[in-house]
């Protein structure tokens, strides 16, 4: 075999091996992007699934454990709510009635044991833009001295 050819088919090999090793990653990471009225209806299906599940803090059910590795919460849904128990390290912003973002299983179909919890803040960041915006001088009003 040519030193063109051996090139050739050491290419194709990485680019094989490169394609496969992405393929192999995107699959293990995709996860089941559900709402907590989706997760509950769906439970018995689910259970063992790695998914992701949106909601709601219900009101009154966070409980933080003093070290902030671990949370017990109920996500809200408009017929029932969906337990929580998250091991792992928690956002500073974790909070009742908050948006949140739970990644796990669903360990029964009424239990979702997570891993990660990120939290859905956009609003507070609108309204910081938005009120800073407000306060800017507008060109003219505040001309200097004359």
């Amino acid at each position: 075999m040519t030193t063109g050819g051996k090139l050739v088919l050491g290419g194709i090999v990485i680019a094989g091996v490169t394609v496969t090793m992405a393929y192999l990653g995107a699959t293990t990471s995709w996860q089941y992007y559900l709402t907590a009225e989706e997760c509950l209806a769906g439970g018995p299906s689910l259970v063992g699934a790695r998914i992701r599940v949106s909601g709601k803090i219900a009101p009154g059910t966070l409980e933080i454990g003093a070290d902030r590795r671990q949370a017990a919460f109920s996500l809200a849904a408009p017929e029932a709510s969906l337990p929580v128990i998250c091991a792992g390290p928690l956002p500073d912003n974790l909070a009742d009635e908050i948006d949140v973002v739970v990644e796990g299983r669903l360990e029964r179909p009424d239990l979702l044991r997570g891993h990660k919890v990120l939290t859905r803040c956009s609003s507070k960041y609108q309204s910081q833009a938005a009120s800073r915006a407000s306060e800017a001088p507008s060109s003219g009003a505040h001309g200097g001295r004359s």
